[in-house]
């Protein structure tokens, strides 16, 4: 089955985009976070493209090959939902699947709470409801050291010059641990894109400086299922089933042997329970 390649305007701006699977397919959008791009979930497409549905991958905005804005600004979290609602209105979709991890995960619940009605199906990886992550690190230490990296991200020109040192072994040492240097390879092309590393961090520093919206207090219509490695070192895995508490029709797969990585680590079984989710009546 052919996989394409494109770069598609949304939001005044070209995200480059992998498609999969038949044109007529269920549309399917699967969002990566940090520090990934569309291979990310390279292990879910051909899974996905097999069983019927129209898989649409993009790099998100400052990513890989997509466009990369300059300034904090651009990439506030209103922004990087509507690059996904014009990404899917430029392919011509009004309803659609809706799959995120780490980043691409905040970027699915925000979308979702905003545009209800455009989700059929809600899938999240490893990332609690924004309004659980944000009570929850208020309230527990222990989180707030575990996402100690999110306040370093806030320094100007520093973490970019921490993150590439070491042929990047801040960022691989990161990865998974069953990564091969040819794995890590591809990424590390993928974060010496032209001003990659600058928008990528700037996803950091602008979810710290954004506007706060009562929004994301809201409880998530379309039947969600939240998929989430128990070994995540980042996100304690007990905002998993805090998150489901703000879902009115929700679904938690907690899988211990995994970690912040799950859609690598337990690949074809993260892809059978997305496709499980989106193939119910």
């Amino acid at each position: 089955m052919k996989t394409q390649y494109e770069h598609i305007l949304t939001n005044g701006i070209k995200l480059h985009t992998v498609l999969a699977g038949p044109p007529g397919g269920k549309p399917v959008f699967l969002l990566h976070g940090f520090p990934e791009s569309w291979f990310g979930w390279e292990k879910q497409i051909e899974p996905l493209a097999q069983a019927g549905f129209r898989v649409i991958v993009p790099d998100q905005r400052g990513y890989n090959l997509s466009d990369k804005p300059i300034g904090m600004d651009q990439y506030q979290m209103k922004i990087l939902v509507d690059d996904i609602l014009g990404l899917a209105d430029s392919l011509g979709y009004e309803k659609f699947y809706l799959a995120g991890h780490d980043f691409g995960a905040m970027v699915s619940w925000n979308l979702t709470i905003r545009e209800p009605r455009r989700v059929k199906r809600l899938v999240i990886a490893n990332v609690p409801h924004p309004a659980v992550f944000k009570s929850y690190l208020r309230s527990h230490p222990s989180q707030m050291l575990k996402s100690w990296y999110a306040f370093f991200f806030q320094l100007p020109g520093i973490p970019e010059r921490i993150v590439k040192a070491g042929n990047w072994k801040f960022m691989t040492s990161a990865m998974p641990d069953h990564f091969s240097e040819e794995d890590l390879n591809r990424y590390r092309e993928a974060w010496n894109q032209p001003g990659a590393i600058t928008a990528m961090i700037n996803w950091y520093r602008a979810t710290f400086s954004g506007s706060r919206s009562s929004r994301t207090n809201r409880s998530i219509q379309p039947k969600t299922l939240i998929i989430w490695g128990k070994k995540d070192p980042h996100l304690n895995y007990q905002m998993a089933s805090l998150s489901l508490d703000h879902c009115d029709d929700g679904d938690l797969v907690l899988i211990d042997d995994a970690t912040h990585w799950v859609q690598h680590d337990k690949s074809q079984q993260v892809s059978q329970l997305i496709i499980d989710h989106f193939s119910e009546k």
